[in-house]
């Protein structure tokens, strides 16, 4: 949608509006999600939800909220950075297919199907992998940090980093510490040789290696 936005510098404006939250630390993150969550002077709690006649939430005492808001924020900081890899990929694309196709009476969207999709599937299937490889990893500080370790939240929120955080800082067990870090590497690394073997199958030129 941004490398097809007529005007460069609209796109520019929104491609560094949502870039500039990967920049952010978690701590500031922290501090911006307390303030719209937070219990006495949350933005929610304080000013829209007595507008809209619903009572105040304890965000910070209740775990069942916290599987969308986590996800919500990992996007919101996120999303950015992936954009700007995709945004370079299309980039890379020789104008001269699109020409072609415009000559021969393609549409924008046949375009996108057809031209900008398929040479962008490297990309996508390399970065798949990658994400693949990291799926028993969690971002520590949007776990740690965004939830304010609050104890009411575990039950959501326990990951195997916080976990081997709190398992070494509480109980000094170096050894279980270890093991869980390790049984992360062993597995992403067994994810990555799994998911780039299904992908050799299905397409040689595609796989990492």
């Amino acid at each position: 949608m941004f490398n097809e936005m007529r005007s460069r510098l609209l796109s520019k404006f929104h491609q560094s509006t949502m870039f500039l939250p990967f920049f952010l630390s978690m701590i500031v993150v922290s501090y911006l999600v307390f303030a719209f969550l937070g219990q006495d002077h949350g933005f929610l709690n304080t000013v829209v939800f007595p507008k809209l006649g619903i009572e105040p939430i304890e965000w910070y005492s209740d775990p069942k909220y916290w599987p969308f808001i986590l996800p919500i924020v990992n996007i919101w900081k996120n999303i950015g950075y992936f954009t700007v890899i995709y945004m370079a990929a299309i980039i890379g694309i020789d104008n001269e297919y699109y020409e072609a196709a415009l000559i021969d009476g393609a549409s924008k969207w046949q375009q996108v199907k057809k031209i900008t999709i398929p040479l962008i599937v490297p990309v996508m299937i390399v970065m798949t992998l990658l994400q693949i490889g990291r799926i028993f990893y969690a971002d520590f500080g949007l776990f740690f940090q965004v939830t304010r370790n609050a104890g009411a939240l575990y039950p959501a929120t326990q990951v195997i980093d916080t976990y081997v955080y709190q398992t070494f800082l509480s109980m000094g067990d170096v050894g279980m510490s270890s093991a869980a870090g390790l049984f992360q590497s062993v597995v992403g690394f067994i994810l990555v040789l799994g998911s780039n073997l299904i992908v050799r199958r299905v397409s040689k030129d595609n796989a990492l290696f």
